[in-house]
């Protein structure tokens, strides 16, 4: 594992905030204590009589950070290397995408697995996110054999959260068949698990990693319909589900046309309809992308309160298409965002995406807003309240809302930030979310009541981008 060098700051208990958000509103002033845990104990109005005269002052407006529901964080090395067209052009897609990213993850190691997680999770915290859900399928070795500890790459998956400060919910992904009734092929070895039996062999071996770290989750991830049969799919969530009732369910579903009409061939059925109409799938599941469905689909995902879990730079990266956000939002659906491939890191660049694909499709202005909420009418920061709350949901992790009994997971602005300047707290999420422009409004960050990023700096970064520098230099050199 990569040594551990400068200290994070000591858990914070009292904070003095300019302007604080609460669920719906802002506190300006507010004071707030927090437990040894991280977890927010009281928020007042009024600075009490036993106030402590070492609490910390914070200047400017304080937020919920943002979860990043799905993260595959080996991906990030590789962005820009699949941005070279075929000849013919109509032949690139998705699918050809997947063959650079086949061989760029046959030749990664254990050590370049955690110098990579550690520099994408790093970039994470500075661009927004206090959390991530990573989706991690790389199990084996380069030769499909796994490793003599199984959980290996998950270990250092969770080193590199450790190191960077970020709360990691671990994703083990199960991941069976190459296609719908298809054997896997070799490039896909590092990822297989024979069977259900042999998968609960590297979960339990991960919930003993993580039994210890309070700000580590464990779900499952089913990778798809194509990689995991309706039987091994009910199977999987039964085990996980009687060792953890709570455990969060990813699944990547109706990404591509290709998946739909390969489900529609091969199941009978479209694949979110599939899921809602063969299995439990319920506020547990966070169905990744579901950027293909119809309006039964739209409406059967919320009524069975679902988070779906979109990932706009990715989306548009691969040419995926875009999900009907707007119906969603209306039928009272839940959604979390995503970084996905990495190729982006930029928690207000998801939502600002977000709300633009609805934009060209609608041709109007502010679609994904919700009058029926307290400041839905504001888009900017209905979407960033929304996607902290869900997920935080899909995640399993305790913070989304910065109230008494959450994590205090957050963010604070510099309204003196050229794109903050003359916004009030209430146009302070529409300006960090739709507007652009050089230099990060962003300067302090919090995950668990204790500081990972100060003035626009992380105490780790320079020795997390030198590991991070070395590995690409192997990795290039092997290529």
């Amino acid at each position: 594992m990569i040594a551990v060098d400068a200290p994070f700051e000591p858990p914070v208990t009292h904070l003095e905030v300019e302007h604080f958000h609460q669920p719906g509103d802002f506190l300006s002033p507010a004071f707030v204590t927090l437990d040894a845990h991280g977890t927010i104990t009281a928020v007042e109005p009024r600075r009490p009589l036993d106030w402590p005269g070492t609490a910390q002052r914070v200047a400017g407006v304080v937020v919920p950070g943002l979860p990043n529901l799905h993260s595959h964080a080996f991906q990030r090395a590789m962005a820009g290397l699949a941005e070279q067209g075929h000849p013919d052009r109509v032949s690139d897609s998705f699918w050809t995408w997947r063959t650079t990213m086949y061989r760029f993850a046959a030749a990664l190691t254990p050590q370049h697995v955690e110098a990579i997680a550690a520099q994408v999770y790093v970039e994470m915290l500075l661009a927004g996110y206090t959390s991530v859900g990573e989706f991690h399928y790389l199990h084996h070795g380069p030769d499909g054999v796994p490793y003599a500890h199984p959980a290996e790459l998950s270990a250092r998956i969770h080193a590199a959260a450790t190191r960077a400060g970020v709360a990691l919910t671990l994703l083990p992904v199960f991941y069976a068949h190459g296609g719908l009734g298809q054997p896997p092929a070799p490039h896909q070895r590092r990822f297989v698990h024979a069977n259900v039996d042999d998968f609960l062999v590297l979960w339990d071996r991960c919930a003993q990693l993580l039994r210890t770290d309070g700000l580590a989750r464990l779900g499952v991830a089913p990778h798809s319909l194509r990689a995991v049969s309706s039987a091994e799919l009910t199977e999987l969530v039964a085990a996980i589900h009687a060792r953890a009732p709570g455990a969060p369910v990813h699944i990547h579903v109706a990404e591509q046309t290709g998946e739909v009409d390969a489900c529609l061939a091969g199941l009978g059925a479209r694949p979110v309809q599939f899921l809602l109409d063969h299995h439990a799938v319920d506020a547990r599941w966070c169905l990744v992308h579901a950027t293909h469905v119809v309006d039964d689909e739209v409406t059967g995902m919320a009524a069975r309160n679902v988070v779906v879990g979109l990932c706009p730079t990715t989306e548009a990266n691969l040419g995926d298409g875009v999900f009907p956000a707007e119906a969603f939002l209306r039928a009272r659906g839940s959604f979390g965002v995503g970084s996905d491939s990495n190729v982006v890191v930029h928690a207000p660049e998801e939502l600002r995406l977000l709300e633009a694909g609805q934009r060209l499709i609608h041709r109007r202005r502010n679609v994904l807003l919700d009058g029926a909420r307290p400041g839905g009418w504001h888009v900017g920061r209905h979407l960033w309240e929304q996607a902290a709350l869900g997920g935080a949901r899909a995640l399993s992790q305790p913070a989304g809302q910065l109230c008494v009994g959450q994590r205090a997971d957050l963010l604070v602005l510099d309204v003196n930030h050229p794109r903050l300047l003359g916004h009030t707290p209430d146009t302070v999420l529409d300006a960090l979310v739709m507007a652009s422009g050089p230099g990060n409004p962003i300067v302090h960050v919090m995950v668990g009541g204790r500081w990972v990023v100060r003035d626009g700096q992380h105490p780790r970064a320079h020795a997390v981008a030198r590991a991070y520098t070395a590995a690409m230099a192997q990795l290039t050199e092997a290529a």
